[in-house]
């Protein structure tokens, strides 16, 4: 299927420094793609760097086949693209309806503007709620949802939003996904940043994961944790290490993750396996430092263990 949006070749970054180093990307009609990495891994400066808000050094964007490349935001935002970034856009000083009527920028029509306003909160019921309050009382997650409300003003057919649930709460980031989802079966193009596997796993088409600036894998799901299915992965809790050097490099161990609970005092390590002889090496390297094993388990791999085992850590 031909690619309604495609980034080809992007080098981009803030002054001088490069950080998104030769990302291709396409979304196809009607896809949600996430877009999945740790903190720093280069994915906010993609976006910003295919919509004109960090420098592009090099490459290409296309809508529709159309090159785009060198349009401003508000040019590529009338072909019918927007962006919502993950940090609070929302005009403070301005009632909600009022933050929506301004991203009706595209029609001058009442009637339009009313209908599409409708729509929006048919969307996000909470904005109808507060619909006469100011956006300075809202709830960082309300505001979120503001801003996307606003962006789907301009009844955009791509849409690509910047970890939106990262300043929500568990039931509101729940409830954006949700909202997400159901913009997607009616037919949004979505392309959808973040660091949680879980946010990928349960929305997402196709997943492309990046780290270090570049895309090392991008496919379904379940076609990314097949890659992995003929490893072995296994999870240990123990009380707090004091250091992971003596696993690193462990004959049998493909990659391996670290996390620490200082709450706990405990360490949560993930292992990836070409061996399943290596646990007894895994076991006596954690002994030898004298802390107590609280459980292990062999499970079925996660899109969490693919990231480990392509790079060697874990996402937060």
């Amino acid at each position: 299927m031909e690619a309604v949006f495609r980034a080809e070749d992007i080098v981009g970054g803030y002054g001088k420094a490069v950080v998104v180093q030769g990302v291709t990307m396409d979304l196809r009609p009607k896809e949600l793609v996430a877009l999945v990495g740790p903190n720093g891994s280069g994915k906010s400066t993609f976006i910003k760097s295919v919509w004109g808000l960090a420098h592009l050094f090099s490459g290409h964007v296309y809508l529709d086949g159309e090159e785009i490349t060198r349009l401003t935001p508000e040019q590529k935002s009338t072909l019918g693209i927007q962006f919502v970034p993950q940090v609070d856009n929302t005009f403070p000083d301005l009632r909600v309806r009022e933050n929506l009527e301004m991203g009706a920028y595209l029609s001058s029509d009442p009637a339009e503007i009313r209908q599409t306003m409708e729509g929006v909160f048919d969307t996000f019921p909470i904005l109808e709620e507060r619909k006469e309050q100011f956006a300075s009382t809202l709830s960082g997650g309300e505001r979120q949802m503001l801003a996307i409300g606003r962006a789907l003003m301009s009844r955009p057919t791509v849409l690509f939003l910047d970890e939106p649930t990262v300043t929500m709460d568990v039931p509101t980031a729940r409830e954006l996904r949700r909202i997400v989802k159901e913009m997607n079966d009616a037919g949004k193009t979505i392309l959808y940043t973040t660091h949680l596997m879980h946010e990928a796993e349960e929305l997402c088409d196709r997943v492309a994961i990046i780290d270090h600036g570049r895309i090392l894998a991008c496919d379904t799901p379940e076609n990314l944790k097949r890659t992995i299915r003929h490893d072995t992965t296994f999870r240990i809790e123990v009380d707090t290490l004091k250091s992971a050097s003596a696993l690193s490099g462990m004959k049998g161990v493909k990659n391996f993750s670290k996390k620490d609970d200082a709450s706990k005092n405990t360490t949560s390590l993930t292992f990836i396996l070409e061996d399943e002889a290596a646990v007894s090496d895994i076991l006596s390297a954690v002994q030898a430092q004298g802390a107590k094993i609280h459980y292990l388990q062999k499970s079925e791999p996660t899109l969490e263990d693919v990231f480990i085992s392509m790079v060697g850590r874990g996402l937060e």
